[in-house]
């Protein structure tokens, strides 16, 4: 049975996590990686992988089954989305929460017109973290769903701050409230805005000679990102960025804190957590198993974009159905 063939689109550290991601799944190879930098300057985790420019893709498009798109959310999927869409399956991890439907459906007209599937914000939150919100309400309807991330460094909010006029480089670390989250475990099922769960701490190298204040500025009152939140700004040289801010960890949690019985007098919680070394890593995990999910769905005729809730875990895992409820069910 021939490979999966995929496309990374994109080669930052979610790139380079899809491409060793991939030597952990034997039905899946990797066609090569696409850049808008010269592809003679990119060097590549693994030796022997082909690099082309972003402008081939649609010529090489029927030599590839599934494209994962690496870019960022703020402005790279936005454009790189729906233009690759309508050559090929593809799978992202867009992650502007307020931002998701306006995504889908233009990720959905594209690949509807070319009978491609487009699996859209399936990294972890969106994405695994949703799963688990979709399960805990539909067991527990009465009660109260908190989601709490880090602490870690966010790709999505790093990102989003190195697109600022005058940042040279800048990591972003999410750290969750201590307070509200034994608020929660306690059972006060208490009313939390986001400024309440959550601050933002954000360690930025500037370009020579920019305006401090203005890039302070624009990162706090950037709408989706951190305007709702507590933020503070450091700004380091390079060499402390480098020595103290490389790692890549993060993970959070979702509880979802019910009640059940006739007066609702039984008190249950559901939680799911996750605790990563690597978030890119895990990201890259993620959408590889929902590439898996777009290839097969793409071959039973499906079409459109999907999201996580639109596909059945079976689509997921490289094991047959009576492997799953042998092993798994």
């Amino acid at each position: 049975m021939s490979k999966i063939k995929i496309a990374i689109i994109g080669y930052g550290n979610l790139g380079k996590s899809i491409e060793t991601g991939l030597l952990q799944s034997d039905d899946m190879e990797l066609f090569g990686v696409f850049t808008r930098r010269d592809p003679k300057t990119l060097e590549t985790t693994t030796k022997g992988v082909s690099v082309y420019h972003l402008d081939e893709v649609e010529n090489l498009k029927d030599r590839i089954d599934v494209a994962i798109l690496c870019g960022g959310s703020m402005s790279d999927l936005p454009v790189q989305g729906p233009l690759i869409a309508s050559l090929m399956n593809t799978v992202d991890g867009y992650d502007n929460h307020a931002l998701i439907n306006e995504y889908f459906n233009h990720m959905d007209e594209a690949s509807k017109k070319a009978q491609k599937l487009s699996v859209v914000a399936s990294g972890w939150d969106p994405g695994m973290f949703s799963i688990n919100r979709i399960l805990a309400e539909a067991i527990l309807p009465v009660g109260e769903t908190y989601t709490f991330w880090g602490e870690g460094v966010s790709q999505g909010h790093s990102d989003a701050i190195r697109r600022v006029s005058g940042v040279k480089h800048a990591v972003q670390y999410t750290v969750p409230i201590k307070s509200a989250i034994d608020a929660v475990k306690n059972g006060d099922m208490p009313t939390l805005s986001v400024k309440d769960k959550h601050k933002r701490i954000c360690y930025v190298v500037a370009e020579t000679g920019a305006d401090l204040t203005k890039i302070e500025h624009d990162i706090k009152t950037m709408p989706n990102y951190f305007e709702p939140y507590e933020t503070k700004v450091h700004f380091i040289s390079h060499d402390e960025l480098l020595k103290n801010h490389q790692g890549l960890p993060h993970g959070g949690l979702v509880i979802r804190y019910g009640q059940t019985g006739l007066n609702n007098e039984h008190h249950q919680m559901i939680q799911y957590q996750l605790k990563l070394d690597s978030n890119p890593d895990f990201t890259a995990r993620v959408l590889l198993a929902y590439a898996r999910a777009a290839y097969r769905l793409n071959k039973e005729g499906a079409s459109g974009a999907k999201t996580i809730a639109d596909i059945a875990p079976a689509y997921l895992i490289n094991l047959s159905a009576e492997e799953i409820r042998k092993k798994l069910i």
